[in-house]
């Protein structure tokens, strides 16, 4: 059986992504996926994207990946885009619009915000139809398990048969006031039936000092 993280929506919140970098460590995981957002909100979006280069095997594209990367004229986006760098822009630019695998005989598919977009949201409490189209609006085979960030809300339904999961927010945790991921175990590659299990980790961080450095570094907004 193998162990994968899952983590989404760092934010630039550095306190955050060392306090759960640091969990996941401690649980002899060695693999880690993102699913996007980065930057944005935080003090520290370079500090986060050259944190997740480093650390995550996977690493997919958020929506505030998307426009920081774009030319703007709105000064928080531009305030972002100067403590990034063209490189780092680059990067984020390029970054891919999901991930598949299989696991213990499931079919799995992560992205940032929706099958659809990063842009299009779905939350745990939207029609049964929305969720489902998940899963659906694949022309090619479609997932039995989708994963995804965004809405920073982590949760883990069943429906029809299949499993849709959020990991929740590890900069910006709008549920609980502290850090979220996910934890996948399975066969990992397999097209074989195994067992699987998909949990929701939450992690304390010093909020105070999040909020002391954004103080710091004078972030707008």
């Amino acid at each position: 059986m193998e162990r994968i993280a899952i983590i989404s929506d760092i934010h630039g919140n550095i306190p955050a992504l060392e306090a759960v970098l640091a969990d996941i460590q401690s649980k002899g995981i060695t693999r880690i996926f993102c699913l996007g957002d980065l930057v944005g909100k935080g003090p520290h979006p370079e500090k986060a994207v050259d944190m997740i280069n480093a650390h995550c095997e996977v690493i997919v594209k958020g929506n505030w990946d998307d426009f920081v990367s774009k030319p703007s004229d709105d000064s928080i986006v531009q305030w972002h885009q100067n403590r990034l760098g063209e490189e780092r822009l680059d990067y984020l630019a390029n970054l891919p619009f999901s991930t598949e695998f299989y696991m213990s005989g499931h079919y799995i598919r992560l992205f940032h915000a929706s099958s659809e977009s990063v842009y299009v949201r779905i939350q745990p409490w939207d029609p049964l139809d929305k969720r489902l189209g998940m899963f659906s609006i694949f022309q090619e085979k479609q997932p039995d398990i989708v994963g995804y960030g965004d809405i920073h809300n982590a949760y883990v339904q069943h429906i029809n048969g299949k499993v849709l999961f959020n990991v929740g927010s590890v900069g910006n945790p709008l549920d609980l006031p502290q850090a979220a991921y996910g934890i996948i175990e399975g066969e990992f590659g397999s097209t074989s039936a195994a067992p699987l299990a998909i949990q929701i980790i939450r992690v304390p961080y010093d909020i105070e000092r999040a909020v002391a450095q954004a103080i710091a570094e004078d972030m707008p907004s």
